[in-house]
């Protein structure tokens, strides 16, 4: 009896271990280095997705999963869909709907990505916006993205230009 809490808290001190491990590797994804590379999943019978999937922190230093993915029909080559999905992490602001994104670049060029949920998201700090006219549109630059938190009021992000050559391999991707 004694052996198997031995066992099963070493096992557990492993784990915390890991996790912390995992979590301080993670907050390093901001650095300047491109870390990530363009994945390319099946989702569905004939159905190719590409996605580039980055972890940034806002202004206010709260944590972002975001992740560009475009949808493929793997026969006809046709694209289906280019989106940017924002996933707060805890602490994070809830989001406008359907407010849309503005991205904004280094020149002072103002663009726009329409919210694709309309009504309601699947959790209050998700957005998922379509970027199927926009990514053709960004320069290779570094970008500030106002996440909207109000009419007015917006939570900035800063996008690396090394993720938004990332995300322009996506849009190469066929």
């Amino acid at each position: 009896m004694l052996r198997r809490i031995l066992k099963t808290f070493w096992w557990l001190l492993l784990l915390g271990i890991l996790t912390i491990y995992i979590y301080l590797g993670l907050a390093t994804f901001t650095s300047q280095q491109a870390i990530a590379a363009v994945i390319q999943l099946e989702e569905a019978p004939g159905e190719i997705v590409y996605r580039s999937q980055q972890k940034l922190n806002d202004e206010l230093g709260n944590y972002w999963q975001v992740v560009l993915f475009k949808r493929v029909n793997s026969n006809s080559k046709k694209i289906s869909s280019i989106n940017l999905r924002l996933v707060g992490f805890p602490g994070s602001q809830e989001l406008a709907h359907p407010l849309p994104l503005k991205i904004t670049s280094d020149t002072g060029k103002v663009l726009t990505a329409p919210d694709i949920f309309l009504d309601e998201a699947p959790a209050p700090t998700i957005g998922q916006y379509d970027f199927k006219d926009v990514l053709p549109q960004l320069p290779t630059e570094d970008l500030l993205i106002g996440i909207p938190v109000g009419k007015q009021h917006f939570i900035n992000l800063s996008i690396p230009q090394y993720i938004v050559q990332e995300w322009q391999e996506v849009a190469l991707k066929s």
